[in-house]
């Protein structure tokens, strides 16, 4: 078990008597992720001097671990010879991802002391959208032909597989790069040297377009349990692989992404605690600017319906009540629902059966809420503290909307990511905030509804 604090206090004496050879072995043993969080912790008078103490090897895995910031001050720091070395090391996904985030200066830097084989293939995947496969995928991949035997298929991995980020999965393409199957190092072990490699791979391949959206990646790497999804072009030519560390990258991102959508900010990509106050403001603001402005809607149903409340004060009591339940209550079905959008579970065709059953849910928890609201107001409210105002026909009105604006919140909050989703709008935005909104404005025109009707005010 990694114990931070135990290795930043040992780094710390270390490096306070001068053992940097005693650093060098504490750290050998530990993983490249490990290791860039001690890195991160040292900080910037540190980790330079940290960072050189590493092999070579290492070293790469370790940079790539590094959130951007550090990378980019230590390519700053390095000298051309230091630069080179870091870029041989790394796959060529690492570095595009790499050069994504670094500013131009430095971009330009690395594209000169990268290999013309590297540059080319970076130029390339940089031309590909954000979102998509192309950008995440990787060009360095193991392939073999349909003619070779079991025995070819093993000299080319011993001659090149030592170059690649996997080898787990191998595919099968013809001259024209055009995929026609895929196997694994396992189907080989267990095969005949000599055997041929056509017999034993598997035809039906599933892939991904170069310009599908790397979330559709992922997801579908999770449903097939793949280690790596073979990437082609428009004529079925495969182009490279997304393997499953840079998958769980992006499911990462897209559930972050998401959750800050929920919670109405606007998505960063920095962390937290690295995250300027200034620039955290900036994500908040206009979401809470916004739905400040759109609660006034809110304010003018009560002021409208102020006679109303002059005249049964106790009314103003259960407003608070009222509209947190059913904001409650839209936010548990709209989470619910993106959840199943992002999953694939449900699509815009299947919202009639999603409002069925969100009603139907609505009955069954509006029911029980007002059998025991209404308990509690008899004898807490009334009984117990007294409240003679509160007569059972009021408790009746509260009630009565309590059921109303359950199902009212059910159904908004279970159609809205539905419809967000139909015409291409992330269904993550239609969560709590906006859902809250709209369902306490609704919630208390039905419940001065009710109050004029029933209490004849």
């Amino acid at each position: 078990m990694f114990e931070r604090e135990e290795y930043l206090e040992k780094i710390g004496e270390y490096l306070r008597s001068k053992q940097y050879a005693s650093i060098r072995e504490l750290l050998l043993p530990l993983e490249p992720a490990d290791i860039a969080v001690l890195l991160e912790e040292g900080g910037e008078e540190t980790m330079p001097l940290l960072y050189r103490l590493l092999p070579k090897e290492l070293a790469a895995e370790v940079f790539v671990e590094l959130e951007s910031d550090s990378q980019e001050m230590l390519i700053n720091g390095f000298s051309n010879t230091e630069l080179k070395e870091v870029l041989d090391e790394l796959y060529l996904d690492d570095a595009v991802d790499i050069v994504e985030e670094m500013p131009a200066n430095v971009v330009i830097r690395i594209l000169d002391k990268a290999t013309p084989e590297m540059r080319k293939s970076i130029n390339e995947m940089l031309k590909y959208p954000e979102d998509s496969a192309g950008s995440i995928m990787n060009m360095e991949y193991l392939s073999l032909k349909a003619d070779m035997t079991v025995e070819d298929a093993l000299k080319r991995i011993r001659r090149q597989g030592g170059e690649l980020e996997t080898i787990n999965t191998l595919y099968v393409t013809d001259s024209t790069r055009h995929l026609l199957g895929v196997l694994t190092v396992r189907d080989l072990l267990l095969a005949e040297a000599d055997d041929l490699i056509g017999d034993l791979m598997d035809t039906n391949v599933v892939s991904v377009n170069t310009l599908d959206d790397k979330e559709v990646v992922a997801q579908a790497m999770s449903k097939y349990d793949y280690l790596s999804m073979p990437v082609v072009d428009g004529e079925n030519r495969l182009i490279g692989i997304v393997t499953v560390d840079d998958a769980m990258d992006v499911m990462e991102e897209e559930a972050t992404e998401d959750i800050e959508k929920m919670a109405a900010i606007t998505p960063t990509d920095k962390p937290y605690l690295k995250t300027s106050v200034f620039d955290t403001f900036r994500a908040r603001i206009p979401w809470l600017l916004l739905l400040m402005v759109s609660a006034t809607f809110t304010g003018l149903i009560i002021t409208s319906f102020e006679n109303s409340l002059a005249v049964v004060p106790v009314l103003t009591a259960y407003i608070p009540m009222l509209m947190d339940t059913g904001g409650n209550c839209g936010s548990q079905a709209s989470v619910t629902v993106i959840r199943a959008l992002s999953l694939d579970e449900v699509e815009f065709a299947d919202i009639f059966q999603v409002v069925w059953k969100e009603i139907r849910v609505a009955v069954l928890c509006g029911a029980v809420l007002a059998v025991a609201n209404f308990a509690k107001m008899m004898l807490v409210d009334r009984m117990l503290l007294g409240n003679v105002a509160l007569s059972p026909l009021v408790a009746g009105v509260v009630c009565l909307t309590l059921v109303c604006a359950v199902a009212v919140a059910k159904f908004v909050g279970c159609t809205l990511p539905l419809l967000a989703k139909k015409i291409g709008l992330d269904p993550a935005v239609m969560a709590s905030p906006f859902i809250t909104t709209i369902v306490d404005a609704l919630s208390l025109l039905i419940y001065f509804q009710f109050a004029s009707h029933i209490l004849a005010l």
